[in-house]
């Protein structure tokens, strides 16, 4: 198998994500130059960060951060689109494993105790094939040893996209949108909430409201990129 698996990696490379260049034989997803040169933010070492300082006043929460910065044309935003869109989503899987690492070494996430992914609705989420937000918290999940939600937070409306829309637009577009289903598995717990991308931070809010109300919740925010500038 050895030699097949060779002979097929000599004509068929596996390729990277990123640069889209032939990975190497322990390169996976990503190849390395790729993971050195993504602008990481590092803000799970900081608690005053721009991500955490966009929800001071909007809702009581531990701890937030972005593994990577977001800017347009960059690989950051080529690599999301992919996961989103072009059924990679081995990304979101190998990006959620990556940053879990560095976030089970910090002290402001290391007492986390369950993994909760924004929803999609159902109709998107068969459209698309899978929630991309899910993808990145199973690797988030993995990595940290702890278990993924999927059934307690629910989006009950379906939205439309939220890529082009204004801050008052984006809130308006998710107010109501999501109630919780089953609280039981979420009392009493710190729990990372997680999304994809954090523009505004009005998905994420409109979550926290529903979320703040099961009985002794801490709620932590991840995400995979902001467009949050410090």
């Amino acid at each position: 198998m050895s030699l097949l698996d060779d002979f097929f990696a000599l004509f068929f490379p596996s390729l990277c994500c990123s640069c889209n260049e032939p990975l190497r034989k322990n390169e996976g997803v990503i190849c390395t130059l790729c993971l050195n040169s993504l602008p990481k933010t590092n803000y799970h070492l900081h608690q005053d960060n721009p991500v955490m300082k966009t929800f001071w006043g909007r809702a009581p929460i531990h701890a937030a951060t972005a593994y990577y910065h977001f800017n347009k044309g960059a690989k950051v935003q080529h690599l999301i689109h992919q996961l989103k869109y072009k059924e990679k989503k081995e990304i979101g899987i190998f990006i959620g494993e990556q940053m879990g690492l560095e976030l089970k070494e910090s002290k402001l996430f290391r007492d986390v105790d369950v993994v909760v992914p924004v929803p999609l609705h159902p109709k998107k989420e068969r459209k698309r094939g899978y929630n991309q937000s899910e993808m990145f918290g199973k690797g988030l999940a993995k990595s940290l040893g702890r278990p993924l939600n999927t059934a307690s937070l629910v989006r009950r409306k379906f939205t439309e996209t939220q890529t082009k829309k204004s801050r008052s637009e984006r809130w308006e577009n998710v107010g109501n949108v999501f109630f919780i289903k089953d609280p039981e598995p979420l009392k009493g717990k710190h729990i990372l909430l997680i999304d994809d991308v954090i523009t505004t931070g009005s998905t994420l809010e409109s979550c926290m409201q529903v979320l703040l109300e099961i009985d002794s919740i801490t709620i932590s925010l991840s995400a995979i990129a902001t467009a949050l500038k410090a």
